[in-house]
């Protein structure tokens, strides 16, 4: 009896260990920094921690799509904490190939106003203060966001852009992120130990 008692518990906490591994997976993902696309701000080699929640979002008519005659319904898309914000860093999936996540900043929202000239962003007819370029100017990169008139970002799709922004492969080159390509916000650095700390985001 006891060593079935040994081996019940041992199941027991096995299984517990692993419900609160996925658990946890869901909510928190780590990453490694690869590429110089976001210094200085962030540095290959680097490992930080994603918070997964905070872009958590569901479509509020899902349901409703089951019932016969609603099939066509809307998208009504819910986030019960926030959807990305201007200034926020966070990982997704590149848009030209999902099996590789990239790290950028976003610069501009659904039905933002976004112009690039003279090497400034501006965002809705306001010039974008970004300490965190240092000075540096912002290229075109051959994007429609310059010389044709300002673009407007289209609905349920993000732009953005790298902090090293003479070396960065973003919304310049492909166009605007769709949402549902975001896996999180960028959270903690937490390797190398001298580097540890929040990932800086930036309040506009």
């Amino acid at each position: 009896m006891r060593v079935r008692s040994v081996v019940r518990e041992l199941l027991e906490t096995a299984i517990f260990i692993l419900l609160v591994f996925f658990i946890v997976r869901g909510i928190v993902q780590n990453f490694k920094i690869e590429g110089s696309s976001m210094e200085p701000t962030l540095h290959t080699g680097e490992y930080i921690l994603v918070n997964k929640l905070v872009y958590f979002h569901f479509d509020l008519n899902a349901p409703l799509r089951l019932l016969p005659g609603q099939e066509s319904l809307d998208q009504k898309i819910i986030y019960p904490f926030h959807q990305p914000r201007r200034g926020d860093i966070l990982v997704f999936e590149y848009p030209r190939d999902v099996s590789k996540d990239y790290i950028k900043r976003v610069i501009g929202l659904p039905g933002d106003t976004l112009d690039i000239h003279d090497g400034k962003v501006f965002v809705n007819g306001s010039e974008l203060s970004e300490p965190y370029l240092g000075g540096a100017a912002t290229a075109c990169l051959g994007s429609r966001v310059c010389g044709s008139g300002p673009f407007v970002i289209p609905d349920g799709t993000i732009f953005v852009m790298g902090d090293n922004r003479n070396n960065s492969s973003d919304s310049r080159e492909w166009d605007s992120l769709p949402l549902d390509r975001v896996v999180g916000q960028a959270w903690v650095i937490y390797y190398p130990v001298s580097s540890w700390g929040l990932v800086p985001h930036h309040d506009y």
